[in-house]
């Protein structure tokens, strides 16, 4: 299987130079996505699984604090049991992709109507995980030509602020304080004893412990904290649209979950009129994680 990577890199590394404070991140000219129409797209980083160029690829977006490795089991099985073309994408502010202080919906949109058209994978089909979800429902809304079907996972077209605890977390990354020149072990488990106390879920603290990076001997978060927790109440909710999505489209739900309530389906339905709802039973807010063979089924059921 060919698999094709671009990472972007900045003037000085992967992650630029060497910030003085915990959380330090580097920094892509962007337009801020307010003054100017639309939000100047940035260089995503990109894993592609090549596959049949006659048959729409699979884009697989992840969520607040994820990256592209999220998929990355997900994304070969796809690859090797449908025969198509696979991209995951690191978003930016996320992973390997270049960082900005306009984190909104409008501007993460803008990154993918920007990238796959140049990767000749346009009309694609979306799969989003929460915020990469949302990114999704966006894109198809406002190009509609671009996406060929949509998958939005744990997720819906509404605010989602009361079931969500990522404002602490981010708090409690910011906080964490560890030494320059420990091992990367070492580093990982004091971070993991600091997180403790505010993630009390191993696995969501293993999660975005995945974001900790070393670069010459200093501990960063790879994510943008800054501007992620400056834009936490936007990410949280939904550009207000009036076009629907006529295509179809999949909200695969965690069972467990309380992100989408049935409160959301009204306007799932309004902006997603062939939407179909599907609930994996025994699964929690990332659903890929928790059921990996019942998210596998699900994509395939809804490829065919």
């Amino acid at each position: 299987m060919l698999r094709l990577s671009r990472t972007w890199r900045g003037p000085r590394g992967p992650f630029g130079s060497p910030a003085p404070s915990f959380s330090g991140a580097p920094v892509a000219p962007s337009s801020g996505g307010r003054g100017n129409a639309e939000p100047r797209p940035l260089p995503l980083s990109y894993t592609l699984l090549d596959g049949e160029a006659t048959l729409p690829a699979v884009v697989f977006l992840h969520g607040l604090f994820g990256s592209k490795t999220n998929f990355s089991s997900v994304a070969k099985a796809v690859a090797q049991q449908t025969g198509r073309r696979v991209l995951t994408v690191d978003a930016r502010n996320h992973g390997d992709s270049p960082h900005s202080p306009d984190a909104s919906y409008e501007a993460m949109s803008q990154d993918l109507q920007d990238l796959l058209p140049q990767l000749g994978l346009v009309p694609s089909v979306l799969v989003g995980h929460s915020m990469g979800g949302k990114t999704a429902m966006l894109m198809a809304l406002q190009r509609p030509d671009l996406v060929e079907r949509l998958m939005a996972v744990d997720i819906s077209p509404v605010a989602t602020t009361s079931v969500s605890h990522f404002a602490a977390y981010m708090t409690a990354m910011k906080a964490i304080v560890i030494p320059q020149k420990l091992p990367r072990s070492q580093a990982r488990k004091l971070a993991d004893e600091q997180l403790r106390p505010v993630v009390q879920d191993m696995a969501v603290r293993q999660f975005l412990l995945t974001n900790l990076v070393e670069v010459d001997g200093h501990f960063s978060w790879r994510v943008n904290l800054d501007a992620l927790a400056q834009h936490l109440d936007q990410i949280m909710t939904f550009p207000p649209q009036q076009q629907a999505y006529p295509g179809p489209a999949l909200f695969l739900l965690g069972g467990n979950s309380e992100f989408v309530q049935p409160s959301h389906h009204p306007e799932i339905r309004r902006l997603f009129p062939q939407a179909q709802m599907q609930t994996v039973p025994n699964a929690g807010h990332w659903v890929h994680a928790d059921r990996p063979q019942d998210f596998m089924a699900a994509i395939r059921s809804f490829l065919a």
